[in-house]
Formats: C-alpha cells, sequence, structure tokens
C-alpha cells in the first residue's frame, strides 16, 4: 500500500523473504490481507549540493499516521535548515548542536561544552534516538553518577548543558518538548564566601610589596577597582588613560581547558566599558609602568601591550594568579580566599569610603 502526501511516499512494508531468501518488501501478499503485517515507512527525494537525487527512507512505524507525522516533521526540518529525521541519534544531534554553537559561543564555553558531549552525555545517551530520550533515561543517569561519587555542582552543569541543547530542539520543533526539564537535580546552593576584612586586605597587601612587589600591583588593582580576573588580565596599556582617571574595559583574558590562553569578549555587556581608578590604583598602575617593560601593542598579537604579564610580555595564566595570592595569603597570615573573593571585597571597601551606592554598583 502506498500514498502520496504532496512530497514524499508513505507504504507499508515487511521482512518476509521468498524461497530464495530474497526480501519481499512491499511485494509480500500478506500485506494484502493482514493490516497488522509490516510496518510503515516514508522516503523522500531531498536535494543535495551535487545536484544529485538522494532519497532518504525511514521506517518501522506502527500506524500510517506515525509515517505521516514523522515525514512531516522531516520536511518540516528540511524547510527550516535543520535535521529532524526520525533515526537521529542523541549523538548525531549533539554533534551538529555543538557545530552550530562553536559559531556564537565563547572559547571558554564552547570548550565546557564540547566536554561535558563528549566524555559524559554521548556515552550515556549517544545510542537512542533523540527522540526517544526520555525524563526517566535522564533520572538514571544523575542516580549512577551519584552513586559514583560525582559533584553535584559538575553533574548539574553536565545536565544544564543537555537542557540547553535539548531546549535548542524544542524551538526548531525537532522535539515536542524538553526531556531534561524539569531539571533532575536542583541547582546546588553556593557555599558561604569568606570576604577579608578591610584590616586583614591591608595586611595582606602590607606584606605583598614587600615579597613581591610586581603582583602586589595587580592585587592592588583587583581590589581597587573590583574588576574580573580576566578582565584585568587583559587589559592592555592602549585602554589605561591615566592622566584622566579612567581605564576602558575592551577584553578578558581566558584560559581553555586550563592552559590554552586566548583574549575574548568580557563576559557580559555591560562589563565593556569605562572604570574609574581611584589615586591608590593610579599609584599601583605607574610604578608597574616603572618597574616593568610595556611592550608595543602589534596588529597580530593580542597579547603585545598587557599591563599585567610575565617578564617576558607575555600573558599571566588565570592559574598562576590564584595560585600565588593562596601562597602569599598563607604568609601574610590571611585567611585563603579565591581572586573572584577580592572582586566581592571591593565593594564594602569602596561603600565604607563614602562612595554612594549607586557609583559602586
Amino acid at each position: 500500500m502506498r500514498t502520496s502526501t504532496g512530497r514524499g511516499r508513505i507504504y507499508r512494508r515487511c521482512g518476509c523473504r521468498d524461497p530464495q531468501h530474497h526480501q519481499l518488501g512491499t511485494h509480500c501478499p500478506h500485506l494484502l490481507t493482514d493490516s497488522q503485517h509490516g510496518t510503515w515507512n516514508f522516503a523522500v527525494d531531498v536535494p543535495t549540493p551535487d545536484y544529485h537525487r538522494t532519497t532518504v527512507r525511514r521506517g518501522g512505524f506502527s500506524t500510517q499516521d506515525a509515517a505521516e507525522q514523522a515525514l512531516g516533521r522531516f520536511l518540516e526540518g528540511e524547510a527550516g535548515g535543520y535535521n529532524a529525521d526520525p533515526s537521529q541519534t542523541v549523538a548525531a544531534y549533539l554533534g551538529a548542536w555543538l557545530q552550530a554553537k562553536a559559531l556564537v559561543l565563547k572559547p571558554t564555553t564552547m570548550a565546557r561544552y564540547r566536554d561535558y558531549v563528549r566524555n559524559d552525555l554521548v556515552p550515556a545517551f549517544g545510542t537512542l534516538k533523540l527522540d526517544q530520550l526520555a525524563h526517566r533515561h535522564i533520572s538514571a543517569f544523575v542516580t549512577c553518577q551519584l552513586a559514583a561519587g560525582r559533584g553535584r555542582t559538575t553533574l548539574y552543569r553536565c545536565l544544564a548543558t543537555l537542557s540547553s541543547a535539548l531546549g535548542d530542539a524544542v524551538r526548531q520543533h525537532r522535539l515536542p518538548h524538553n526531556p531534561a526539564s524539569p531539571p533532575v537535580l536542583r541547582r546546588p546552593p553556593a557555599p558561604e564566601r569568606r570576604i577579608w576584612t578591610a584590616e586583614e586586605a591591608a595586611r595582606f597587601l602590607t606584606y605583598c610589596h614587600q615579597a613581591d612587589p610586581e603582583i602586589a600591583d595587580l592585587f592592588e588593582f583587583l581590589i581597587g577597582t573590583g574588576m574580573r580576573k580576566g578582565e584585568a588580565l587583559g587589559l592592555h596599556w592602549d585602554d589605561v588613560h591615566l592622566g584622566e582617571g579612567v581605564l576602558y574595559v575592551r577584553c578578558t583574558l581566558s584560559a581553555i581547558d586550563n592552559n590554552h590562553l586566548v583574549i575574548t569578549a568580557p563576559k557580559t555587556r555591560s562589563s565593556r566599558g569605562w572604570v574609574a581608578i581611584s589615586p591608590r590604583v593610579a599609584t599601583a598602575l605607574r610604578h608597574h609602568a616603572r618597574t616593568t617593560r610595556p611592550t608595543r601593542s602589534v596588529p597580530d598579537d593580542p597579547f603585545a601591550g598587557l599591563v599585567f604579564c610575565r617578564p617576558n610580555g607575555r600573558p599571566l595564566g588565570p592559574h598562576q594568579v590564584l595560585d600565588r595570592l593562596h601562597q602569599l595569603s598563607e604568609e601574610a597570615g590571611v585567611p585563603r580566599i579565591t581572586v573572584r573573593d577580592l572582586r566581592h571585597l571591593a565593594a564594602p571597601i569602596t561603600i565604607s569610603a563614602g562612595v554612594p551606592l549607586t557609583v559602586v554598583s
């Protein structure tokens, strides 16, 4: 039995064979006498870049309506520019999703998505058809991962990547709903942060100026401006205007897989802009300019002209700054914190100095 839907064909076939072991397919006589015999299939011709006709055939549907719906979704996906093949696996979909995201995401975000897809999601769900992926599969994955001792925060981020990918499939009408929503695992609460007091910050900076004056300028800058670590490490001398008491945040330094350094756009749109420089920060920058040798900006080298860098002019790795902060904190006798905590420290210190809250924010 064959029917036409304008474009594409719906037909029923089976796996029976003749005495010579040739498959009968659509010519099996039982298809005419038994409405439950065989399965429904669709076939549709699709264009190719080399202008040759390619026929896509998919089968295994239990009813004619199911085959027609699958054909309709396939044609809708073709018109919309995405793959709606009912036989598409989760692994194939996630691979195509990563390729599309590589055009719009920052390299650091892309690296994190890629690792979760390749190391976790594809091994767990890759062989399933995308249309078959269900909430119960994701729930079973979470149960197994927690039983194996996987960290809840890492697992939550992995599931968030899956939910983002499946959410795009829903927006493209590739899936009727997102099987990863509602989330199986709630977002773990953030650990309580330990912020230095003004006295502890002063003790740290005093010791830092004695032990490592060059890195002390960086920590003075981070505490005095409240800028993110990557924004400080990606700052160029061309964007510093000491005479006017301002600097411009144009880019940020990021580490991909903790070893490959790249210059990217700031974290948010609002991060790009002018930042006022206090007299103490200006003093630190002038001291840093005297004790280091600023290199001229080279069009082909995004790392040339960095304010805070190694003696040879190459960028400082974010992990190096964190390791140095921990080492100096221990030597100075102050609590161990992260570089991000210095950003939170800047707000109360600035407010206590009499700066209005709206200006600080």
